[in-house]
């Protein structure tokens, strides 16, 4: 076996969405107590197969068209049957091989799984049962999911848990652990905030955190003295300021900090591909904000008593050389930590921080983003490529009301950081955007859902969201998506004939709403749609809720 080596930190290469994680959780969940061998470990890949989240390249007709309406990464709309996932074992055989499982399948399994494993979520290995984890079960509770006359069906419910799942994870994972072998000695998540509170500390610095050009050299630090690195931080910005040259920063990394003893990776990597994956990972956390246009990475301010904590609480390790001892370590739930609350962001600085980010996005760059979303492209914005597509939706949707419709009120519940940032949703059991013209309320709803999960899982709670939100005032509601599902539509109707036209509920498509901003001085309309309800035979034919 080689020794192991210095190696600049890369969480994973098969995920770069960590929101994706607990979906991949839930497959292997399935399988809780089970022993893993070869047979299990195909089984469980099939699985992965079958809820469309893992999909190799060779596809029969039927299998593409269940799988043409949701992007790589997520559920599929619809499951496949035993002979499709079948078909699909056959078809795509694999050459894959991972230290300690069989080649082929069984190592894509590892693969595909390890990551959870290094997270604390779950443990598994050849001959033993594997295990989900207090915390993995913490995180499955983000989300319920279904499957109906062979129709998935998931809903977020709990999207707090997942943020605090990251924080409780990334707060204890040590680099130098027994399931990776490298000898950089720190824990990425401590080591950032150690690094950052001392630049903050030094007026002589912007106290704007930590330039996303010097995040290379955290990344490749080999060991935990957070003092050392920020004072080559330091040297750094007194020879180059805030913006070295690549090359200057990759002859530190690999010459300087790691002195030849390295594992091999891509030097190109180094500046943009690494930094992005590892902010991804430490935004989930909470506690970071970006700064400048995304210049720079900074402890989020409404976090300070979650930053303290988990200083005081994990900065300070021991480490592991059993697999067990460190799983059970990374793997346990600290109440505590879900027990401090952030710093809440009032309606006023909520919109104010808002109405602050249309400084940075202009009303074509917005439109620009909004039709990427829509069509679903990659964001190439260095701060909104790192915001998760339904997240994003919401922080867009609500700058560009905002921004064509300035006299209203623009409040969006998804949490965020103290630049306004969106860290995470909104709560499932609230709207997404509340709105207020004047004495009327809009209550705006979005969703990156496109076929039959649209329909069955997001208008009967935005019906209830709306019911709570038109208490004491004249509401209605808008409901955002890349494309409405005919069902939807149909839905739509249904409730706005049943309530005799007290819920309205307006839905778009993306494209149709950037259309009707730009043609549009009000957000409220009335009697957009001039429906009989008494004589619609529509009436008669209410759509099923979900779960009935």
């Amino acid at each position: 076996m080689a020794k192991p080596k210095f190696k600049p930190l890369l969480y994973t290469t098969t995920m770069r969405n960590p929101e994706r994680l607990k979906f991949i959780l839930y497959i292997l969940a399935k399988f809780r107590g089970q022993i893993l061998n070869d047979e299990l470990a195909t089984k469980i890949v099939g699985e992965t197969i079958r809820y469309g989240l893992y999909r190799p390249m060779k596809q029969c007709d039927t299998i593409k068209s269940k799988w043409a309406s949701t992007p790589n990464g997520t559920f599929s709309d619809y499951i496949l049957t035993d002979e499709e996932v079948k078909y699909m074992l056959t078809m795509n055989p694999q050459q894959h091989k991972e230290a300690g499982f069989a080649k082929g399948f069984p190592s894509r399994f590892a693969t595909i799984y390890d990551f959870t494993k290094e997270m604390g979520l779950a443990y598994f290995a050849p001959q033993r049962s594997i295990i989900i984890s207090e915390l993995g079960e913490h995180l499955l509770k983000s989300f319920n999911l279904n499957v109906k006359d062979n129709e998935i069906l998931y809903e977020l419910i709990n999207p707090e848990y997942e943020q605090q799942v990251f924080l409780q994870a990334m707060a204890r994972s040590q680099r130098k652990n027994p399931f990776v072998r490298v000898l950089n000695d720190n824990i990425p998540l401590i080591l950032l905030l150690q690094t950052i509170k001392l630049l903050n500390a030094d007026p002589k610095q912007n106290g704007a955190g930590i330039s996303r050009r010097e995040l290379p050299l955290l990344i490749f630090w080999k060991d935990n003295n957070a003092k050392s690195l920020y004072d080559r931080i330091v040297q750094l910005r007194g020879d180059c300021g805030y913006n070295p040259s690549d090359e200057v920063i990759i002859d530190i990394c690999i010459n300087e900090i790691m002195e030849g003893n390295y594992k091999k990776f891509d030097p190109e990597s180094i500046m943009v591909d690494y930094p992005d994956e590892f902010i991804r990972k430490m935004r989930i956390t909470g506690l970071f904000s970006l700064r400048g246009a995304g210049r720079f990475v900074d402890i989020n301010k409404n976090e300070i008593d979650k930053v303290e904590y988990v200083i005081d609480k994990y900065a300070n390790y021991s480490l592991f050389t059993d697999e067990i001892a460190y799983f059970n370590h990374i793997a346990t739930l600290d109440k505590n930590l879900i027990e401090i609350t952030a710093k809440t962001v009032t309606p006023n600085n909520a919109e104010r921080l808002l109405t602050n980010w249309l400084n940075q996005y202009a009303w074509d760059v917005i439109k620009k983003e909004l039709a990427i979303l829509s069509s679903g492209g990659t964001s190439k914005d260095s701060v909104l490529k790192l915001i998760a597509a339904p997240t994003r939706l919401e922080f867009l949707t609500a700058l560009a009301i905002k921004s064509k419709i300035p006299n209203v009120r623009v409040l969006p519940n998804y949490s965020c950081d103290d630049e306004g940032l969106p860290t995470s949703t909104a709560g499932g059991n609230k709207g997404d955007i509340e709105c207020f013209e004047q004495q009327k309320g809009i209550l705006v709803e979005v969703t990156m859902a496109t076929g039959r999960q649209q329909t069955v899982m997001e208008i009967w709670p935005i019906e209830r969201h709306l019911t709570d939100f038109q208490k004491d005032k004249k509401a209605q509601c808008v409901f955002i998506a890349p494309s409405i599902f005919d069902d939807s539509k149909r839905q739509i109707k249904f409730v706005r004939m049943d309530s005799k036209g007290e819920k309205e509920i307006r839905p778009y498509a993306i494209s149709e709403f950037v259309n009707f901003l730009e043609n549009s001085k009000c957000l409220y309309v009335n009697h957009s749609y001039g429906i009989d309800y008494s004589t619609s035979s529509l009436a008669a034919e209410p759509p099923a809720p979900y779960g009935n």
